[in-house]
Order: structure tokens, then sequence, then C-alpha cells
């Protein structure tokens, strides 16, 4: 049936999705004025009564003919009965899906948008042809084209037109309720002085408003031009002058900003979905609603990713227990760490959303989400001074290092503040590792705890970690800033001797890294001083029985006590540690063995390591008396350099407390992971490598969502399984953000990092520990490989761990392509006394394997001097 009257129904077919979101949000209780639609089937009348013919310009023919059409007399009188003879009207056209094309954009911006004519102030006399107007406009040169474009029969358009009452506004304004630029979750407002179009046509002086929360920002213009009535006589809207008092003004105050957010959000609320309002102010400050559309998402720009840095913690294929334990460890830690770095809370509950994002799983491995890091490190003031040094070392190069676009000053400025919480760092460092200490002692035996018990031992745990874990990491932030600042004084009291920094920043105490690889070659010394014993470790065989044996004193009391006292304070430092479902000699005590094998057959001992540790420091004392005479000066650098090794030896102290955290979450889920098994929830007693840390708890506590655990494990595990299969990643790579990661990923591009050698076979780096040694390069990516092919060799790799401590102890080098002078190869490096240069970039591609290279812990050079080694 033929409708003949206007209408305020919401029906689409009828009058297209922009009336109908009007007409619906109308009916909600928006502030949308009044509005009437002649539907598309009065069009449809009309148009049947045309016809264009054949030839160029047969379109214009059309649009001329609609024009002239007559507007049903019935339309008319519901328009004057409804609104009276003295109204003033937007008259606008609105595309209609025909049943063939099926087009009308509800999914997003109306794809005929601005193909079609709108009129405003449109007296009560001038609706009719200003409706056959907005028919004949379907037809228009550019609609037609654009249609045509598409795949789209011109013939086939169908339009709606509505009346609605015209608002004298004094102030209008265009809001997104996701800034159109990234898809951020922040309100953008377009606003002007005077009517809509000054802004949706950039005719007028428009000032920008971006909403947060409460919090209001604005980028503000002079204003000269705005739009308003048409002049009489005309339809053309008048551009008129900005009235005297409102140039330097903002368009819209802070809290009528407010307001427009608060209305746009509600808009998407109920469209379920982000929203672009457009909408205008009258002089009493009412917020009128004129049209509302989906959003056009952009694709926003690139995602970056990067595993330098944590493929060290969690090299390889990473299973969903350990990755869930990494996510919930950067989460709380970072959060603290902002906290106590004085970021204000707003801030960072603002970002809080970044704090969930800061690792992913890409295929099986863990990765950095770079934009994560970048938005909140940003909140530190004071992060743009060590900005640099810190990209170094998470490897973030070329096109990934966003540009910097605020004032250094921000920086300087907090720097003060900055300083006086580093003053109080050492005690603050202090106290934590007591803590930590008596955490550790308190916990004891887990094996006596029930399920329930131990869920409620590991949210304590890890609540507790949450306000307290960030000293560590401003331990790292000081740490740079004092190593900036005595590279700095160096080169300007020392001559600029590039090496002295390296030496003054080796000896010291030993961190609780190195003192359980003392204890572990002490052990060692006790195991090879029984010639027996000695030959059953080496061998490797029947390690269960043997270590029956040492545990019950069968070679000894003293042996038996100093394997206890070993695994009582270092049972959790193994070889990828921090990976959950790799076991540590806290499950196997046998494997402790494995351990020892390497420091036996090397014949270590702890006076080497000591003698070894110390001898670059006293050279650099009597360097840096040579080059820096002025004992205030020496003081002063002396002073600092102290400083710098306090953070390098809390960082490896508090690593090593990292390491027990694991150490102990991985004990009781593994307990619960055996119950669950015997229950029979899972098929396997190590399934729970394929459950989320969430998932293991909620199984007990009530918080899992889901109870069919062995189809989810069965599930991850084939998806693990897989990903073992594929070849690994480029370290640095970007995907587009155009959907999920799943279709992306396979399409990611690596970023390129490696800086090629020099013509005469030169690598540099960042030298960390002092001397100058040549030897052949072995190449390690997989720690496993036997101690002694690394003897009298430069190890190459591409970072350490903890766990590669033999290895490193029984070579003559290392050259390592990621790491800064506070990394755990550069510590360690020191205080091994092994010459080592970090930071390398390509070190594992640009060096073959058996090359003969001269390696420059001072300089921080790496020459390839033969492709093997001629001996």
């Amino acid at each position: 049936m033929t409708i003949t009257t206007v209408t305020d129904v919401a029906d689409p077919a009828l009058v297209g999705h922009k009336f109908a979101r009007l007409h619906r949000m109308r009916a909600a209780g928006f502030p949308v004025p009044d509005l009437v639609t002649v539907p598309a089937n009065v069009f449809d009348a009309a148009w049947r009564d045309v016809d264009p013919g054949d030839g160029p310009d047969r379109w214009a023919r059309a649009a001329a003919a609609l024009r002239a059409a007559p507007v049903p007399d019935g339309i008319l009188a519901e328009v004057r009965a409804r609104f009276g003879s003295d109204a003033v009207f937007a008259v606008r056209a609105c595309a209609v899906a025909s049943t063939v094309d099926g087009k009308d954009g509800e999914d997003g911006a109306d794809p005929f948008a601005g193909m079609s004519d709108s009129f405003l102030y449109v007296p009560a006399d001038r609706v009719a042809d200003r409706i056959a107007a907005c028919w004949a406009s379907a037809f228009t040169a550019r609609a037609v084209a654009y249609r045509e474009l598409r795949g789209l029969d011109p013939a086939r358009t169908r339009i709606a037109v509505g009346v609605q009452l015209m608002v004298p506004g004094t102030r209008s304004f265009v809001a997104f309720t996701r800034d159109p630029r990234d898809g951020a979750r922040r309100t953008v407002i377009a606003a002007a002085h005077g009517i809509g179009e000054g802004v949706v046509q950039e005719k007028a002086d428009v000032d920008h408003f971006h909403v947060t929360g409460t919090t209001v920002t604005a980028d503000l213009v002079r204003k000269e031009r705005m739009v308003g009535p048409p002049a009489p006589g005309t339809d053309e809207l008048a551009l008129l002058p900005v009235p005297a008092g409102l140039a330097d003004a903002p368009v819209l105050d802070d809290r009528t900003a407010r307001a427009v957010a608060a209305l746009a959000a509600r808009a998407e609320t109920f469209f379920g979905g982000p929203q672009d309002v457009e909408g205008t102010i009258t002089a009493d400050g009412t917020l009128h609603l004129v049209q509302a559309r989906p959003m056009v998402m952009p694709a926003g720009p690139p995602v970056y990713w990067a595993n330098h840095n944590i493929t060290e913690s969690y090299p390889g294929i990473s299973g969903a227990l350990t990755f869930s334990q990494a996510q919930e460890f950067y989460r709380r830690a970072f959060g603290d760490l902002y906290h106590r770095m004085g970021v204000p809370a707003r801030t960072v509950d603002a970002n809080r959303h970044h704090l969930e994002q800061l690792v992913a799983h890409l295929d099986g491995r863990i990765y950095y989400r770079l934009g994560a890091w970048h938005a909140l490190h940003g909140q530190m003031p004071v992060f743009d001074l060590v900005r640099d040094v810190w990209q170094d070392g998470m490897g973030v190069t070329g096109e990934a290092r966003p540009p910097v676009t605020r004032p250094r000053r921000r920086a300087w400025l907090a720097l003060p503040g900055t300083l006086l919480r580093a003053t109080r760092h050492p005690r603050q460092a202090t106290n934590f590792l007591r803590w930590w200490d008596g955490v550790m002692a308190d916990t004891g035996d887990l094996s006596g705890r029930t399920p329930h018990q131990l869920v409620a031992a590991y949210r304590e745990l890890w609540a507790a970690m949450s306000v307290r874990w960030g000293v560590t990491l401003t331990n790292s932030i000081y740490g740079l800033l004092a190593v900036k600042a005595l590279m700095r004084l160096l080169d300007r009291w020392a001559d600029g001797a590039k090496g002295l920094l390296t030496g003054l920043l080796a000896g010291g105490p030993a961190n609780r890294s190195l003192q359980s690889v003392r204890a572990a070659v002490a052990l060692a010394e006790l195991v090879a001083a029984d010639p027996g014993l000695r030959a059953a470790v080496e061998s490797g065989e029947r390690p269960r029985e043997v270590w029956h044996d040492i545990s019950t004193g069968q070679h000894g009391t003293p042996l038996a006590e100093a394997a206890a006292d070993y695994l009582r304070r270092y049972s959790d430092r193994a070889l990828h540690d921090l990976k959950l479902e790799q076991s540590t000699p806290r499950q196997q005590p046998w494997t402790l063995l494995e351990l020892l094998r390497p420091y036996i057959t090397q014949g270590r001992t702890v006076e080497a390591l000591l003698q070894a540790e110390q001898r670059a420091a006293h050279q650099a004392a009597e360097e840096l008396a040579a080059r820096c005479p002025g004992r205030l000066r020496r003081t002063v650098l002396r002073t600092l350099s102290r400083y710098v090794r306090f953070t390098a030896r809390v960082r490896e102290d508090t690593r090593f407390c990292r390491t027990q955290l694991y150490g102990l979450s991985r004990d009781i889920l593994w307990r619960l992971d055996g119950d669950l098994h015997a229950g029979g929830h899972l098929d396997d007693p190590l399934d729970i490598r394929d459950l989320t840390v969430a998932e293991g708890l909620g199984a007990y506590d009530g918080t899992l969502p889901c109870a069919a655990l062995r189809d989810l494990a069965a599930a991850r595990r084939r998806e693990r399984l897989l990903a073992e299969t594929r070849p690994g990643r480029p370290g640095l790579l970007r995907t587009p953000a155009t959907g999920p990661l799943a279709d992306t990923l396979p399409g990611a591009v690596a970023v390129t990092t490696v800086r090629a050698a020099d013509a005469a076979g030169v690598l540099t780096g960042l030298g960390s520990a002092p001397g100058v040694v040549r030897a052949p390069a072995r190449l390690v990516l997989d720690p496993s490989v036997p101690p002694e092919t690394c003897r009298d060799a430069i190890l190459v790799a591409r970072e350490t761990d903890p766990g590669w401590l033999f290895l490193m102890m029984a070579a003559k080098g290392l050259v390592v392509e990621r790491g800064t002078l506070l990394s755990h190869t550069a510590i360690t490096g020191r205080l091994l006394g092994v010459p080592t240069v970090v930071a390398v970039q390509g070190a594992t591609s640009r060096i073959p394997e058996g090359a003969l290279i001269e390696l420059d812990g001072t300089a921080g050079t790496v020459r390839i001097l033969a492709e093997v080694d001629p001996s």
C-alpha cells in the first residue's frame, strides 16, 4: 500500500536509518527537536511518473522532473496541523535501502551522506518545494557518479525526507564518542559559534575539546567567522563575524563540554556502539541533538610488538599458565611502580587498561605490546630523561620509536622530586628485601596444606606483592638516571674516558644470583672431593639414586647439610625458572646434580671467582686517580658509582626474589594440578601448564566460569604443540590495527633492527665489563648446550638470564644482542670479570659460528678477524 502521509515511525525500510535513529532517540527521551518524515513510498510514487529516457542527460532530466513533482496535499496539511504555519524547518534527505541493493549504512556512516541536499531555515510555505528538491538531489551528477562507483543502479534510488523543527542555536557541535584518530576512549568535540554547518562544512572557526572522564582539555583558536541563517531572499547560509568578546574565549566551558560528552555517551549506550553526533545549543544553554550515526572507527596506527629483554625470561613457547602469570606480574608490579613514581591516581586509573596489555601471547610466544609501555611509562615525566636508554634496552628502534612531542622541560621540572625519592630508595630496597626474606621464611613447607589453603596462600602472596613490588622497578629508573649522570660527569671530568665507566661498576658485594652460584660452586667442591661420587655425578646416570645417597648422608653429614641448605635457599633457581611448566630443584631436587656437573668439570672455586670480581675494580680505581686528579670530583664520581653498583646489585637481588615468587607460585599451582588430576578433572599431572592461573585457582574458589577443565586444557595443548612446530618470529614486529590478531599476525612485518658491521668487520655495542679477549665465537641460542662447548670461546647470544651462569662462567667473553649497563648480562660479566659487550644488534646473525673475534669490553666493539678460527 502506498503511504501518502508523514510518519514518525522508526522503521528504516520506510524512513531510512538516519531518521529511524532520530525517531527512536526522541521516543527514548533524547533532546531531539520534533520531526516528521516523508517516507520513501511517497518518493516511489513520484518516481513512477518520471521517464528519464536515454542519453547522457537522462539523470538531469530525472532531477528536473522530480523537482517539479507535486507533494501530496495531505502531507503538507499534516505538517501545518502539527507545527503551525509560522514554524521554520530543517528539511533533509536520506537514502533508503532498496529491495535490490539493500544498502543504507546502519553499520557505519551513511554511504550516501553528503550526496543529497539539505535545506535549513525553511518556512512552512516552502516545505513542499524543498521536499521535491530533496528528491531531485538524488540524481545530481555527484550522487549518480557515487552510486555507479559503488556498483549500484541509480534508477533504484529511494529517498525519504525529514522535516524537523529548526532550533535557533547560538553554538553548535559535532562529538565523537571515541577519538577519530586512533579509536581511543575519549570524547572529541568540535564546536563553533553559529549553526552546525559551520562545523560540518569547516566554514567556521572551530575549537576542539577532548573529554576523558571529568577531565577536559582544549585546543583553541582565535574565532573570527561563524555561520548563521541565510540573508533575506537567498538560500545561502551567511558567513558572519564572531560577536565581540567571544573571539578568544572557548566556545564551550568545561561544564558544557562534559554535558556534550555525557549526551554523546548516552547515545553510544543506547545504540550499542561508538557514535558521531551533531547538535546545537540555544542561548539558554539547552542541548539539542539533531543527528546521530554509527562512528566509522579508524584502523589506528600500527601496533608494535617486541620480545627483546623478555625472551631471556620466557624463551621459546610458553603455555597459558606461564603467560597468565607473567601478565599478572606485570599488571601488579608496574601498577605499584607508577604509584611510587608520583603519578596521580586519576592518571593511573585512566590508563589502567594498558596494564592489561603490557605483555601479549603471540603464537605461543610472549611479547611486549610497545604502545602500552609507552603510554604507561609516559605517565612519568622524568621518564623522558632515560627514554633513549630504555628503548635501546628494549630493542625499540626505527619506526617503533614514537616521536616525543612534549617539551623536555617537563622532565627536568620533575627531576627534583625524583631525586628526593631516589635518596629514600636504598632504605626502601633494604626493607623490601627484608620483607621478602620474611615471606620466604614464613611460607615454609607447603606439602601439608589443603587445596583451599593453597589458593588462599597464592592470593595473599600476590595481593601483598601488589603494593610492594614497585620498589624493584623504581630501582631501574633510579639506576638509569644515575648511569646517565655518571657518564656525563666522566666525559667532563675524566677526559671522556669511555671505558672507565665499566670498571667503576665492577666489584662490590655479591648479589643473590652470584651468591647462588658461589653456593653451587662450594657444593661442587664437596662433591669433587669424593672421587666415587664425582664419577657418579659426571656420568649423569641414576640421578635420583645418587641424590638419595647424598641427601641421606651416605657421603657424609657435611655434604648432606650443605645440599639441604642449598635447596632451602636456592631451589627455585634453574634454567628458565620463570616458565611455570619447567621444573626446578624445588620439585625435583635430583636435577641439582645437572647444575653441579659443569662446575665440577670446570674445576671452578669460590676463591677464583672472588679474585676475578675484584681485578677490574682495582684497575678502574687507579685509572680514575690518574685521569681525575681533583679529590672532590673523584669523591662525587665514586659516590655516584657506588649508587649505580647498589642499584645493579638490587636489580639482581630482586630478580632472584622474582624467581622465588614464581617458585612459590609454581609449587602451589603444581600441587593444585596434582589434586585436579587425582580427582579426574585433568588427564595429565602437568595439564595445568595449558590453563591460566585464574582457571587453576577458580576451580576451587568459585571464580571459574567453565567447569570443563579437561577439554579446555586439551584445546590449549593442541595450540601449544602446533606453535612449537612454527619458526620463531623476529624480535620486533608490526601488525595493522584492523582486526583480530588471528587475522593480522600472519602478515606481521619485521621491523629492521640489524645494524651491519662496517667495512672493517666491526660491530659496536655497549661495553659493560672491561677487558680485551680474542677467541672463537660460540653461538648459543638455547642454553641447554653442554657448558664445555663454551670453554675458551666467546659466547654470542641474543640474551641471557640467570640460568645461563654456568655457560657464562666457562666463556672467555660475552657478546649479547640485547641489554643495558644494568642488564643481567652486564652485571654478571662485571662480577665474574669476563669481558662483556651488550646491545650488539644482529650479533647472532652477523658473527659466524667458530669465527675468530676480538672483543673489547671497554670500547664496546666486536671485531671479526676471520670467518673461521685458523687454529
